[in-house]
């Protein structure tokens, strides 16, 4: 976590930004929920347990500078919410996600799947490809046994 935040740090001050204190509880609630995609509001939630004075409004323009910079990667998955993901440092391409219909889980697919066919595309089509996102829509394993 040290390494991130250390990287965090330095990708603001790059662009002109401080770590605020503020900035840094949104961070660490990003950081410490690794894995999960979380709304804003869900962050919001988790930072107003240790810093319980922040507005949701500091949280909504924190969210969208570190997107802005690169920190977050945005993931819509057709639920009405946007939700967030710290962005890998050295990452070409998205992973991949499985979204359960039922319950809502979101499961990374760390694979790159689609080189093969990014190669075909590039060269049929003579069309680069810089990112694609991939999302798989069907029923988690305990929503399939309920």
């Amino acid at each position: 976590m040290f390494n991130e935040i250390n990287r965090v740090k330095r990708v603001l001050k790059e662009n002109g930004y401080r770590l605020t204190p503020q900035r840094r509880s949104t961070l660490e609630v990003i950081l410490e929920n690794k894995g999960r995609h979380m709304s804003t509001e869900e962050i919001y939630e988790s930072v107003k347990k240790t810093c319980p004075e922040i507005g949701l409004a500091t949280v909504y323009r924190t969210v969208l500078l570190f997107e802005e910079l690169g920190i977050l990667s945005k993931h819509n998955f057709d639920d009405g919410k946007n939700r967030y993901e710290m962005s890998a440092a050295n990452e070409d391409h998205h992973h991949h996600h499985l979204i359960c219909l039922k319950c809502g889980q979101v499961i990374e697919v760390e694979e790159d799947l689609l080189d093969v066919l990014e190669n075909k595309i590039q060269e049929k089509h003579r069309f680069v490809i810089k990112d694609h996102n991939v999302k798989f829509f069907g029923y988690c394993e305990e929503c399939r046994q309920n």
